[in-house]
């Protein structure tokens, strides 16, 4: 059962704006690669779909984003609303990252989002591929934790 008192603004229905609002929180959280702040974002009954991987509870969401991170080194995300409704947001996003071998990928990806009232994400599903990059081709530089406000967004990337 959900605890009502939990609440993550903004809360639906959206607006642009609050969509906005709502995917840049979830880019800076996520760029956190903290998995016990970032699953507070999501209701306790949450449901994942991560590429072939599912997530059925808030407490199953943190145990994978645990094991992402610990495999995703220097991990920079940059998340782009593509639509909304109501209490749905539809995000387009590429993050770079690199594997214990030093092997770079940048991985693109689609998200569904739906939220309950309290503004908690209840469903999530990403599809997300990842192409093998060269160090050189990287193009997200910040210092690891939230991308910096004048830091180009996906459109402005040409990504």
């Amino acid at each position: 059962m959900e605890q009502k008192s939990e609440t993550r603004p903004p809360l639906p229905p959206f607006t642009r704006e609050t969509a906005i609002q709502k995917v840049r929180g979830a880019e800076d959280g996520w760029n956190s690669r903290d998995p016990e702040k970032v699953s507070l974002a999501y209701s306790t009954n949450t449901y994942w779909r991560n590429r072939a991987e599912f997530a059925h509870s808030r407490v199953e969401a943190m145990v994978f984003l645990e094991r992402k991170w610990a495999k995703e080194h220097d991990y920079r995300l940059i998340k782009e609303m593509w639509a909304f409704s109501d209490n749905r947001i539809a995000v387009r996003f590429a993050y770079e990252w690199h594997d214990d071998s030093g092997n770079w990928f940048r991985s693109y990806g689609n998200e569904n989002w739906e939220f309950d009232d309290n503004g908690l994400m209840r469903e999530r599903y990403a599809c997300i591929n990842d192409l093998p990059i060269k160090a050189s081709d990287r193009k997200y530089y910040w210092p690891l934790g939230q991308r910096p406000e004048d830091h180009p967004g996906l459109s402005e990337l040409g990504l």
